[in-house]
């Protein structure tokens, strides 16, 4: 079977693009001024069409995924990061690592949190995790965690969802610490968001993170990390009664 290339990916995104879900996309992911989203382009496909594409292209040389990567569409480079999610499920040692290393210096074009959810725990967090780095504080975690840009601090959070669906929660603890006091709305739902994964499989894990820090935090962290427990515990959480 013939290798595929970029021109292929191209032409079988562009007939599939549709305006009415381009502009509801746009709506959707923030693109106006001074919004998170500024200025990004949608061709108007939907992930699951996007996933089809990825069994088709899953053989993508590299050098032509990192171009995808590059595209001003926002499909895609959520097509190019699931490209690199299955390559790197499938790859051998050097081909993760590779893989991992241009997902890092390319996180410019890693720029919103879908791109980010559907891809930073099956990369970065798996590679973390499987050379064994989850067992002590990771530096490029903090690193990430304390960048200036939102999605670098996105990333750090979400790659710890691996760890927290192995059953360790410590880094996920940590990170979510170095983000406590962050000022956007979108690392707040993320933190929140992985505080609640921990508290699913380790209620008590969880609330010995809150306990002392849930006074102080941002209230949508919060609603997220409780939004599983039950509606007394819940309540008293957002009354600041315990």
């Amino acid at each position: 079977m013939a290798i595929p290339d970029l021109v292929q990916v191209t032409a079988a995104l562009e007939s599939l693009a549709d305006a009415e879900t381009a502009k509801s996309s746009a709506w959707f992911f923030k693109t106006g001024p001074g919004d998170y989203g500024e200025g990004d382009r949608f061709r108007g496909i939907r992930v699951p069409v996007l996933r089809k594409l990825v069994k088709q292209f899953r053989d993508l040389p590299h050098a032509e995924v990192l171009a995808l990567l590059q595209s001003p569409w926002h499909e895609d480079r959520l097509l190019a990061l699931l490209i690199w999610v299955e390559q790197y499920r499938r790859g051998d040692a050097a081909r993760r690592q590779q893989i991992v290393d241009d997902y890092l210096a390319q996180t410019a074009y890693i720029n919103n949190w879908d791109l980010i959810d559907s891809s930073a725990m099956h990369i970065v967090g798996a590679q973390l995790f499987n050379s064994g780095q989850h067992q002590a504080p990771i530096d490029l975690l903090t690193r990430l965690a304390q960048s200036p840009d939102l999605w670098e601090r996105r990333i750090a959070i979400m790659a710890t969802f691996h760890f927290i669906q192995k059953g360790e929660f410590a880094e996920t603890l940590r990170i979510a610490d170095l983000l406590l006091h962050d000022k956007h709305d979108l690392i707040h739902k993320a933190v929140g968001w992985m505080l609640r994964e921990v508290g699913q499989r380790d209620r008590a894990a969880e609330e010995a993170f809150l306990l002392p820090r849930y006074g102080s935090m941002p209230r949508t962290m919060l609603r997220y990390a409780i939004e599983k427990f039950p509606e007394e515990r819940r309540q008293a959480y957002l009354r600041g009664t315990l």
